[in-house]
């Protein structure tokens, strides 16, 4: 009787040390902001409006992100954003492309950059981000003037304690 009173203890402790590792990505404080001599981040709310989703419980929450260039003049400019899924290494875009081969890629990142350079942020105002996430990572790649052949890249991965 002791050892299965021992395995059903066993069993539920097991259970409850197992589901508090799953994570949904849900932002309880709000703005977050990381920033780099080159880039600022911010996450918060979404904007709000009857054209935009709303938030679903037990699916996506939404949010808003602002990326601002706070370094030195860009030539290009690309931002990308990902999140992640518990069940797999592989990190899932929240955004593709308009048309299949993306022939516009290239201008837009200049038009990005110039934009950036002048002090106008880049926003998404509404995205969807779904609650089996844990991260959210937004990737900035980005070649400087007068050295466009050199790509850099930065990394800032959100979680739910605000900063990773």
């Amino acid at each position: 009787m002791k050892r299965v009173l021992f395995c059903i203890c066993g069993l539920l402790f097991a259970c409850t040390f197992v589901q508090s590792k799953a994570l949904a990505l849900t932002f309880t404080v709000l703005p977050i902001t990381q920033q780099t001599d080159q880039w600022s981040v911010e996450v918060s709310e979404a904007k709000e409006g009857k054209e935009f989703a709303a938030p679903k419980e037990g699916k996506y929450n939404v949010y808003s992100l602002e990326v601002k260039n706070i370094g030195k003049e860009a030539a290009t400019v690309d931002v990308q954003l990902y999140r992640n899924d518990p069940d797999s290494m592989t990190r899932f875009s929240l955004f593709g492309c308009p048309d299949e081969n993306c022939v516009k890629q290239r201008e837009d990142a200049k038009t990005l950059a110039e934009s950036l350079n002048d002090g106008s942020p880049m926003r998404f105002n509404h995205f969807l981000l779904a609650e089996k996430a844990s991260e959210l990572e937004v990737v900035i790649i980005w070649t400087q003037k007068g050295q466009e052949g050199r790509q850099l890249k930065q990394t800032f991965t959100f979680t739910e304690n605000g900063v990773n």
